[in-house]
């Protein structure tokens, strides 16, 4: 089966009824219900440690995905990380503004171009993104260690295979930092 390459923005229901007519995505033969389920439950619970956590600062996902990227990536321009997030200015602006004002990331301007805003992560910032990242690292080793040999590099390839074909090496770059 070719590989199926959605955008975000497209609607599955117009890619099906388009179906190769004009060279575009195909549906698959048969729908893969059981992995759409697991991925689903997979998130659920890999992302349910974190939540307990976040609920004690008022927190929500969105608030873990900026401090992880942040930290990952001190020093950050904005316009990156909204890229990164596929959101919108106005939605990470009210993200932002909280984890800035709670002292969890530090915002500066750039020094070649002042209209640039780099983000940085203070000691707290890089505190809470540890605490966060190590329930689920323990959910991740139990898992990969679980598998035969070469499980985890199978797992990883699968999960690369999920983004869509022209993030890839964007993703290769942010996702390969130790």
């Amino acid at each position: 089966m070719a590989d199926v390459n959605f955008n975000a923005t497209r609607n599955w229901a117009d890619a099906a009824s388009n179906a190769g007519t004009d060279g575009g995505p195909q549906e698959p033969e048969k729908l893969h219900y059981e992995l759409i389920e697991l991925l689903f439950f997979a998130y659920r619970d890999f992302i349910s440690d974190p939540d307990a956590i976040l609920a004690e600062y008022d927190f929500g996902r969105a608030h873990h995905r900026v401090l992880h990227f942040v930290s990952r990536n001190p020093g950050i321009r904005v316009t990156e990380l909204l890229d990164i997030l596929k959101i919108t200015k106005q939605s990470l602006g009210r993200v932002l503004k909280q984890l800035v004002d709670e002292g969890f990331i530090d915002q500066r301007t750039g020094l070649q171009d002042r209209r640039q805003r780099l983000l940085y992560p203070t000691a707290k910032g890089e505190a809470l993104s540890h605490q966060l990242s190590v329930p689920q690292s323990v959910r991740l080793e139990k898992a990969l260690s679980e598998l035969p040999e070469g499980g985890r590099e199978i797992a990883r390839q699968f999960l690369y295979r999920i983004i869509n074909d022209a993030e890839r090496p964007h993703v290769a770059r942010l996702a390969g930092k130790k």
